[in-house]
């Protein structure tokens, strides 16, 4: 039997929302796979734990298996990196805030890991001015 897919998740106050179960559950339905979660760029400790905690067992809820839970530094980008190179993860998947609030689109994070050689999949949220949530491939590797 084939290895399953390795998805490394990166969320922080998205890290439970409808969409990216949605899409995790999708995912767990189209082919084996074995999610882990990121969250980086947590400020305060006591909020991420319960973050975290939350997060991992709704995802895994929805992944029908259990979800390792990883917490990352201060540096988004860092945190990836660190995680792509002690895991053997198959693509990424980064659940983030509408562009017009998202740290993490503003300082390009799905580009720069795409860059690290990985296929990256964006998931966005509605935007409170009633625009659609999106789902965006960035691709693989550069």
């Amino acid at each position: 039997m084939d290895a399953a897919h390795r998805t490394l998740v990166v969320a922080n106050r998205t890290a439970a929302t409808p969409l990216l179960l949605e899409e995790v559950e999708r995912r767990a339905r189209e082919r084996p796979t074995t999610f882990a979660l990121l969250i980086p760029d947590a400020g305060s400790t006591k909020h991420v734990d319960w973050t975290l905690e939350r997060a991992t067992e709704l995802l895994a809820h929805a992944a029908g298996g259990p979800v390792d839970g990883l917490l990352g530094g201060a540096e988004p980008f860092e945190s990836v990196k660190r995680a792509l190179a002690d895991g053997q993860y198959d693509d990424v998947l980064i659940s983030t805030l509408p562009k017009r609030t998202s740290e993490w689109l503003r300082r390009d994070l799905p580009r720069r890991v795409q860059g690290l050689g990985v296929p990256v999949t964006v998931i966005t949220p509605p935007a409170d001015d009633g625009r659609q949530a999106r789902v965006i491939g960035v691709g693989g590797p550069m």
